[in-house]
């Protein structure tokens, strides 16, 4: 059976992945100053507190249809997955390289999936794919099964900060300071459409972990796999990791430490948390 090739852009917090062929193609952090290329070389620590500081406005950039390219890396078939497309171009750069790849050599097959997520919903993605190949399953059966996979995963985040959204204009800058100055922890998810939609505004952080197990409990969620990402808050992971399981008896929950693209959005003391919702597909 020919090799699949899975591709991911970094908004997936994944620079490497066991039991596969893989790539990563970088999304990129822009101020007036610097640049951030979001690939295994990048000080995430040094970017956050950089950004910190920041008084201008700042964005981010999509990976290229040349990244792309490069990240398909001449393999026949391929499956990548992008950050949700009402929040970058990362998706259109996919499907141009697609078409170029395709039409180079039409022996070729790739598939865009657009997560209309991000982070570790979008990782848990990127595994449920690797374990199809690895169940043997054909280049449409990966397709068609991952498909139906992201009818049942979900994306909760909680947000510390709402400097950098406030920066690239998602938030408005009152907002965004009112919150810093009243310790609000903004909670949302990602919406059946791909944006980010506000569900509590916390004072503390038990509150608003408190909350996030309540949605989670609401969106369907009983016993299955749990990524949680952190912005440099591994306590308030833990705490999360630790209320998970002791709630939902079988849960599988594991952290990490979440990447540039994904730590410019959820900022320092942000979490990202992406599960399986118990749901028939």
């Amino acid at each position: 059976m020919e090799e699949i090739r899975i591709v991911a852009d970094s908004s997936a917090d994944i620079m490497s992945l066991d039991e596969a062929s893989f790539a990563c193609a970088p999304l990129r952090i822009v101020t007036k100053d610097k640049e951030y290329t979001d690939d295994e070389n990048l000080d995430v620590l040094q970017m956050v507190s950089d950004l910190q500081s920041y008084k201008g406005k700042s964005s981010t950039s999509c990976p290229s249809i040349g990244d792309w390219l490069n990240a398909f890396g001449g393999a026949k078939q391929v499956i990548c997955a992008t950050i949700t497309s009402t929040l970058s171009g990362s998706y259109n750069a996919a499907m141009a390289a697609k078409k170029m790849y395709e039409e180079e050599d039409p022996t070729r097959r790739v598939f865009v999936l657009d997560s209309l997520s991000a982070g570790p919903e979008i990782m848990l993605m990127v595994e449920k794919i690797r374990n199809l190949i690895n169940e043997g399953k054909s280049f449409d059966e990966v397709c068609e099964g991952v498909v139906k996979y992201t009818k049942k995963t979900g994306l909760l985040f909680m947000l510390e900060s709402l400097k950098n959204l406030a920066n690239n204009g998602r938030v408005k800058p009152i907002v965004a300071k009112m919150a810093g100055l009243l310790g609000i922890r903004l909670v949302g998810k990602a919406s059946d459409r791909g944006d980010l939609e506000p569900l509590d505004k916390c004072r503390g952080e038990k509150k608003a972990i408190e909350a996030i197990i309540s949605h989670m409990k609401e969106l369907g969620f009983s016993n299955g796999i749990v990524r949680i990402s952190h912005c440099f808050n591994e306590n308030a992971a833990k705490a999360l990791k630790s209320m998970i399981e002791n709630t939902f008896q079988g849960a599988k929950v594991t952290l990490h430490r979440a990447r540039g693209l994904c730590s410019f959005y959820a900022e320092k003391g942000g979490l990202l948390i992406g599960f399986e919702k118990a749901v028939t597909v």
